[in-house]
């Protein structure tokens, strides 16, 4: 009768530690989720950053060109005005 007991106390024992040990693993486990999302958010928002800059710059860009081309077009306007 002590023999069965000490092993049922023995198996609470072990299924105890290890339910304690399986806690703290999915708890690492979902902090590690966590940074890795965080760090997946700030990655894209930097590449978001990244592309907004790149699409102002180009915006900048074609707007100067538009401009040279209507300042052409209207040089030669006033010249066949003048003619």
């Amino acid at each position: 009768m002590k023999k069965t007991i000490l092993s049922l106390a023995l198996v609470a024992a072990l299924m105890t530690s290890c339910k304690e040990k399986t806690q703290e693993e999915a708890a690492e486990a979902a902090d590690a989720v966590g940074t890795e999302m965080t760090e997946a958010v700030d990655s894209a928002a930097a590449t978001m950053d990244s592309a907004a800059t790149e699409v102002k710059d180009a915006a900048k860009d074609a707007t100067a060109a538009g401009a040279a081309k209507v300042e052409e077009a209207a040089k030669e306007v006033k010249e066949e005005v003048k003619k």
